[in-house]
C-alpha cells in the first residue's frame, strides 16, 4: 500500500489544500508543506519496500506500479523538487495571493500524477496519469493570467492533446500486435510480433507522445514559450520533473517493445542530437534569464537522448557493455538535471521576485553584493557546464564515451559517429557560453541603477533564511554527485549495471574531451556572446526567425496550407447537390453537440468558482447562455472559415480521426 500512498495521497492533500485555504491561507501553506514533506518521507522508505502493488477493477487488467532502483530515485527526486519548490513559493506569493488555492490545488495533484507515471510498470498506467499531469501543468503556464501566459498556455496544451493522440493511437497499435503493454512482458512480446512493421509504427507513436513532453525537436515550440511565462517554482518542476516524464515513457519504449531495433534507435539518436544543438544554440542567442534556461532544459534533453539513441544501436549491434555506459549516462544526466534545473530556475525565481523582470539587461550586475546567490547559482552553471569535479562532468563523459565506444564497435558508423561527437562537443561548449553570458552578466558587469520599485534589492539579503537554504541546499549535489565515488554506485542502483563502477571518470582522455568543450564554451562567449551580441554595455537579440518553428513552419501551415486544402474540399463540396446538404447536417449537428459541450464546462467552472475554489463571480454568464440557437446559427454561417483558426474544431477533428483509426484497429481484429 506504500505506492497507493505515494500516487494517490496528493489528490487527497490537494483537496484538503484547498478546503484549509478557504478558511486561512496560512493553514493552506502549513497543509501543502506538510503534504510534500509526508511524500518525501514516503519515498524514502520505498528504498526499503520492493513489493508490486496492483488496484484491479480499473480500465482493463488494472492499473499496476511498481518499484525497482530507477523508480525508487526518481520517486525521491521528485519529492524532493516539490518540497523545495513548495517551500519556495511561500515567499514567491508572499506579495501575489491571487489564485493561489488553484495553483496549490494543482500543484499537488500533478504530484500525483507524476508519481503515477515514474512508479507504473505498464504503458496504460503511465498513459493514464501521464494525460492527468498534462491537463494538471497546464494551469501553471496560465497561472500569470497575462498574453504571453495565455498564447504559451494554449502552445503546450495543444502540443499535449496531440502528443496524448498520438501516444494512444501508438498503444493501440502495440496491443493490437502484441496483446501486452507491460514494460516487462513488451520485450518479447515484440521481438516474436507476428507484423514488426506495425510494431515500429507504433514506436514512433509512442515516441512523439511522450517526446511533445520531454521537448524534444520537432515538439519543442512548448518549451521555450511555457518556462517563462510559468511562475519560477512551476518552472523548476516543468524542467526539472515534467521533462523527465516524458524521457521516462521513451526510456521505457527503448528497453522494453523497440530493445534492439536499429531504425528506431537511428531516429532517437538523430533527433536527439537537434535537441541538443539546436536548443544549445537558441539558449546562447537568448536575452531572457528564463528562456535561456528554458532552451537549456531542451539542449540537456538533447544529450539524454542521444546517450538512448546511442545505447539502443550498440545493443542492436551486440555490445551489451558499452551500451550499459550509455544508459548510465543518460540516467545519471537525467538525475543530474533535475537537481541542476532546481537550483538554477530557483535562483532565476529570486531575481523575478525581487526587480521583476528577467531581461538581461535589466538585471545586470543585480548579484554582485550577494554572496549565497551567487554560491548557489556559480554551482548550477558549473555542474550544467560538465566542469570536472562537479556533477554534470561524470554524466557527459559517460554520454561521450558511449557515442566514441559506437564509432569504434559498431561497423560502417564511425564517420557518421565522429561528426556527432563533434556536434556533442560544440553543444557542451555552448552550455558553457550561455552559462558564462548569465554569471557574468548577474554578478560581475555593472548594472543599471536600481528603480524605486527594487530599491531593496540592493541589500544583501535577496530572500529569507528558509529560501535560501531552499535555493542553496540544493546546488550542494553539484558537489557531492561530482564525485565518481558516489555517482557510481547511484548510477549502477538505478540500472543494475555492476560494471560501472570500475569507471574511470579522470582519466587523461576523458579530460581532454571535457576540456575541449570548455575551451570552445569560452571562444563562443567571447565571439559570439561579447563579440557580436554586446553593444554599449547591452545584449542585443540575434534571433533568426527560422529558430521559432511555430511561427516559420507551424502557424504559416495552419494558417495558409491547411485553408487551401479545406477551400478545395469545399468545392468538390458545392459542386455535389448530395454532399451539401449533409455536409451541413453534419455541422449543425457538430455545433449543437460543441455547444452543450461549452455550456457544460463553463457551468462546471462556475460551480468550482462558487464552492471549492471561493473565485468572483464570471460576470456575464447568464448572457453566456441566452440566445443558443441564434449563436449557433451563426457558427454555421461561419463554417466555411479555415478551421486552423478555431482550435477546439482542430482537436476534436483529430479525435474523431483517432476513433476512426481505432475502430478500423477493432474490425480488423475480429476478422
Amino acid at each position: 500500500m506504500l505506492i497507493g500512498w505515494l500516487v494517490f495521497g496528493p489528490f487527497l492533500w490537494a483537496l484538503l489544500c484547498v478546503l484549509a485555504g478557504n478558511r486561512n491561507e496560512d493553514a493552506r501553506d502549513r497543509v501543502a508543506a506538510v503534504a510534500v514533506i509526508s511524500e518525501l518521507a514516503l519515498s524514502v522508505c520505498l528504498l526499503f519496500h520492493s513489493s508490486a502493488w496492483n488496484l484491479s477493477g480499473i480500465l482493463a487488467g488494472g492499473l499496476t506500479f511498481g518499484n525497482d532502483g530507477f523508480r525508487s530515485v526518481y520517486s525521491i527526486l521528485t519529492s524532493f523538487l516539490w518540497a523545495a519548490c513548495t517551500l519556495f513559493s511561500r515567499e514567491y506569493f508572499a506579495h501575489e495571493p491571487e489564485h493561489l488555492n488553484r495553483f496549490w490545488f494543482f500543484m499537488l495533484v500533478t504530484l500525483g500524477a507524476v508519481q503515477g507515471v515514474m512508479l507504473s510498470q505498464d504503458f496504460m498506467t503511465a498513459f493514464i496519469f501521464f494525460e492527468i499531469l498534462s491537463f494538471t501543468s497546464f494551469t501553471w503556464v496560465i497561472h500569470e493570467e497575462t498574453e504571453e501566459a495565455i498564447h504559451a498556455g494554449v502552445t503546450y496544451l495543444f502540443i499535449a492533446v496531440i502528443g496524448g493522440l498520438s501516444l494512444f493511437l501508438g498503444l493501440a497499435f502495440l496491443q493490437h500486435e502484441t496483446g501486452t503493454l507491460v514494460f516487462e512482458s513488451l520485450r518479447e512480446a515484440a521481438s516474436g510480433a507476428g507484423n514488426p512493421a506495425l510494431v515500429l509504427a507504433a514506436g514512433f507513436c509512442i515516441l512523439a507522445g511522450f517526446g511533445a513532453k520531454a521537448g524534444m525537436f520537432p515538439l519543442h515550440v512548448w518549451l521555450p514559450k511555457a518556462h517563462p511565462a510559468a511562475p519560477s517554482p512551476a518552472s523548476a518542476l516543468l524542467s526539472g520533473i515534467l521533462t523527465k516524464v516524458g524521457v521516462y515513457g521513451i526510456l521505457m519504449l527503448a528497453l522494453s517493445a523497440m530493445a534492439g531495433n536499429r531504425i528506431f534507435g537511428l531516429v532517437l539518436l538523430f533527433l536527439g542530437v537537434i535537441t541538443m544543438f539546436l536548443g544549445a544554440l537558441m539558449g546562447l542567442l537568448s536575452v531572457h534569464l528564463k528562456h535561456t534556461l528554458a532552451c537549456s532544459s531542451m539542449s540537456q534533453i538533447g544529450f539524454i537522448l542521444t546517450g538512448l539513441g546511442t545505447m539502443m544501436l550498440l545493443e542492436a549491434a551486440g555490445h551489451e557493455e558499452a551500451a550499459g555506459m550509455a544508459l548510465c549516462g543518460a540516467m545519471l544526466h537525467m538525475v543530474n538535471h533535475s537537481l541542476l534545473k532546481l537550483t538554477l530556475f530557483l535562483c532565476a525565481g529570486v531575481v523575478v521576485m525581487n526587480l521583476h523582470t528577467a531581461e538581461l539587461n535589466d538585471i545586470r550586475g543585480w548579484g554582485r553584493n550577494k554572496p549565497a546567490f551567487m554560491l548557489a547559482f556559480g554551482l548550477g552553471g558549473l555542474g550544467i557546464s560538465g566542469v570536472p569535479l562537479f556533477n554534470g562532468y561524470l554524466s557527459k563523459t559517460l554520454l561521450h564515451e558511449g557515442i566514441v565506444e559506437a564509432g569504434l564497435e559498431i561497423a560502417g558508423s564511425g564517420r557518421m559517429f565522429s561528426v556527432i561527437e563533434w556536434i556533442f562537443l560544440i553543444s557542451g561548449g555552448m552550455t558553457f557560453a550561455y552559462m558564462l553570458k548569465l554569471f557574468f552578466c548577474l554578478f560581475v558587469e555593472q548594472g543599471p541603477k536600481i528603480t524605486k520599485d527594487s530599491a531593496a534589492a540592493e541589500s544583501t539579503k535577496a530572500m529569507r533564511p528558509l529560501t535560501a537554504a531552499v535555493v542553496a541546499g540544493p546546488s550542494l549535489f553539484m558537489i557531492i554527485l561530482g564525485q565518481p565515488f558516489l555517482s557510481t554506485r547511484l548510477v549502477s542502483y538505478m540500472s543494475g549495471n555492476e560494471h560501472i563502477l570500475s569507471f574511470r571518470a579522470f582519466t587523461p582522455e576523458n579530460l581532454k574531451g571535457s576540456l575541449i568543450s570548455l575551451g570552445i564554451g569560452a571562444a563562443l562567449y567571447l565571439l559570439v556572446v561579447r563579440g557580436l551580441m554586446t553593444r554599449e554595455g547591452k545584449l542585443r537579440k540575434l534571433w533568426p526567425a527560422w529558430l521559432d518553428l511555430e511561427e516559420s513552419v507551424y502557424r504559416p501551415a495552419l494558417t495558409k496550407v491547411l485553408p487551401e486544402i479545406f477551400g478545395r474540399l469545399a468545392a468538390v463540396f458545392a459542386e455535389n447537390r448530395l454532399l451539401v446538404p449533409l455536409a451541413k447536417g453534419v455541422l449543425l449537428a457538430g455545433a449543437v453537440l460543441g455547444r452543450l459541450m461549452d455550456i457544460g464546462t463553463d457551468g462546471l467552472i462556475l460551480l468550482l468558482r462558487s464552492t471549492l475554489f471561493r473565485e468572483r463571480k464570471v460576470q456575464g454568464a447568464g448572457e453566456q447562455r441566452a440566445g443558443l440557437m441564434r449563436r449557433i446559427l451563426v457558427e454555421m454561417e461561419d463554417a466555411g472559415e479555415p478551421l486552423a483558426a478555431n482550435f477546439t474544431t482542430a482537436l476534436f477533428l483529430t479525435c474523431v480521426g483517432i476513433l476512426i483509426i481505432l475502430g478500423a484497429i477493432l474490425l480488423g481484429g475480429r476478422r
